[in-house]
């Protein structure tokens, strides 16, 4: 189910709007998101997400790296800013290409500890997870 939302309320709308708040931030202040407090906070809201069930495939809310950057790029316009920049054969903005930037690093981290986590058990002998 594809979920549109920025703060609706839920738990899904929360973990959105505080990673949203953690990337505005890092920009603001031009810091990397792979680094602390950025990376410890985003892993935090992975956990959050992961634990209400929210990257799994059949999730109400889709918060898997696909979703959670779809949701952000859908709310910085970033989809409309690249097709304009094909159509009309230009460069896109700065601003646009920063915020493309951030959601390959969270997009990234997201995809990586998503593997991780799924793949915890073969190697800790434990196969629940």
């Amino acid at each position: 189910m594809e979920y549109t939302a920025t703060t609706d309320g839920t738990l899904a709308g929360e973990i959105i709007a505080r990673v949203k708040s953690l990337l505005l931030e890092a920009e603001q202040k031009t810091k990397p998101l792979e680094l602390d407090p950025y990376r410890t906070q985003l892993f935090e809201l992975f956990v959050t997400a992961e634990g209400a069930g929210y990257l799994d495939d059949d999730a109400l809310f889709d918060l898997s790296a696909d979703g959670l950057c779809r949701e952000l790029a859908e709310c910085w316009g970033l989809k409309d800013a690249a097709l304009s920049s094909t159509r009309e054969q230009t460069r896109l903005s700065g601003e646009h290409l920063a915020k493309m930037r951030m959601l390959w690093s969270v997009m990234r981290m997201w995809m990586e500890w998503t593997y991780a986590w799924q793949r915890w058990g073969e190697f800790h002998g434990d196969e629940s997870r």
